[in-house]
């Protein structure tokens, strides 16, 4: 709404160098909308509107850029400027932007940390990458259970100000042990001469700090809340996960399963601005690999070239077969993926799920079998029952391979999306060549 209502007069303010107005104007803005302005404007204005911008506001803007929009707005900015704008933004968006940023560039920015941010910023950064320390912020409210309710209010109202947030207040004991956390509300409704224990549950979910981010996910998906407060091996409170940060990863781990199921390297940058050489190496590596795969099904056709010039009718179906084998596959393995990536199913549920997928893929493969019998009656009858029992027996396999890569690779480690559509693909195009004319040298003799 900003960027078209206001693109105008806002490019007139900047050829005026009218900066006064241009804050006025910019001053209560949304982020989100201030944003999109910015985005909007030549990237040689872009630097204009953001110096003009108010510090809390910049930095609330700042935290809404993608990674390579705040690099290059960095890089535009004075050291003064940026030592502002870092000093202003949220621990866990400063972690965030030091761990992405190449090292040089994150060691020009620790330098213009003041020395308790950077302090704070190497603890974050001690984390393992991808884990929830990484991710929280220490900027949270604490309470104690023998406050009286009127004491809490009194603290939250000098302390809450710059905090991430104050829907959860946090009950700990004089160890900083987390005991309970309670939303602000009860604390609201409740008398002000009654205490904070009176109105715990001894019931929170919290989440460790060297935990997968992915597990925070789930568990604020779970239980269904807004921040989960992070713990140390004592049970200590170490800081908070917000929801839009774990909103955030969602978003980021869905992306790059959706990349690996379509056998592309995770792009982890705006597909917008994406260089043609970047985008070359991200998509050419999985695509080699492949022809090296696809290499086996060559190999196992040029093995039976006798049965292929005796009944040349079998050509005719070979497309269909190994193409029907390997979208069965794909859609196993799909299935399989996504519920892994959820939670909705684990490593250990394979043998669990193996009789299901066994029946669901012989009902389909039986439903295929007629389709192409259908079709092989008119065209070659003398190879209808080779082309009916090769497709039963190559969706089964299919499926079977497909549904089976991605649990496979849960149990060493390695991330299940790996398992993707092109490359259950070319496994199962190789086994239905084999199939099919292993099937047909039996039924016709060809030995």
């Amino acid at each position: 709404m900003l960027s078209t209502l206001l693109k105008p007069e806002i490019l007139e303010l900047i050829q005026s160098r009218d900066w006064s107005v241009l804050r006025e104007i910019l001053a209560d803005s949304p982020p989100q909308e201030v944003v999109d302005l910015i985005l909007d404007l030549p990237k040689a204005d872009r630097v204009f509107v953001f110096r003009a911008l108010p510090r809390d506001l910049a930095a609330e803007a700042f935290s809404h850029l993608a990674l390579e929009e705040q690099d290059a707005l960095l890089r535009d900015l004075t050291d003064g400027e940026t030592r502002h704008l870092l000093a202003d933004l949220p621990p866990d968006d400063r972690t965030g932007l030091l761990e992405e940023l190449p090292g040089q560039a994150t060691q020009r920015l620790l330098n213009l940390l003041d020395p308790g941010d950077l302090e704070e910023a190497r603890w974050l950064l001690g984390y393992p990458e991808e884990s929830v320390g990484r991710l929280m912020t220490p900027d949270y409210v604490a309470v104690r259970p023998e406050w009286t309710v009127d004491q809490a209010l009194s603290h939250i109202r000098r302390f809450g100000h710059d905090r991430e947030t104050i829907n959860r207040i946090f009950i700990v004991d004089e160890g900083s042990r987390l005991l309970d956390d309670v939303e602000l509300r009860w604390l609201i409704f409740e008398e002000p001469e009654a205490r904070v224990e009176d109105v715990m549950d001894h019931s929170f979910a919290s989440v460790a700090a060297f935990e997968d981010r992915e597990l925070a996910v789930s568990l604020v998906r779970k239980y269904d809340q807004t921040v989960l407060p992070v713990l140390d091996s004592g049970g200590v409170l170490l800081g908070i996960v917000t929801v839009d940060d774990l909103l955030d990863v969602q978003e980021a781990e869905v992306t790059e399963d959706f990349h690996l199921v379509g056998s592309v390297e995770p792009l982890r940058q705006s597909f917008r601005d994406a260089s043609l050489g970047f985008l070359y190496r991200r998509r050419i590596g999985w695509l080699i690999g492949l022809v090296f795969v696809n290499v086996f099904s060559a190999g196992a056709i040029a093995v039976y070239l006798d049965t292929i010039e005796t009944v040349v009718a079998l050509t005719i179906f070979l497309p269909l077969l190994i193409g029907s084998g390997g979208n069965a596959g794909a859609q196993a393995s799909t299935l399989m993926v996504r519920a892994l990536a959820t939670g909705d199913v684990d490593a250990t549920d394979w043998f669990r799920l193996l009789g299901r997928e066994l029946a669901v893929a012989a009902a389909i493969g039986v439903t295929m079998s007629a389709a192409v019998a259908a079709v092989g009656a008119i065209r070659a009858p003398e190879v209808l029952l080779v082309v009916s029992l090769t497709m039963f027996i190559v969706v089964l396999l299919g499926s079977l391979i497909g549904m089976s890569m991605p649990f496979l690779l849960t149990r060493i480690g390695a991330d299940p999306a790996v398992a993707s559509a092109p490359l259950i693909t070319s496994i199962a195009d190789v086994t239905g060549v084999v199939v099919y004319f292993t099937i047909a040298n039996w039924y016709l003799g060809l030995g």
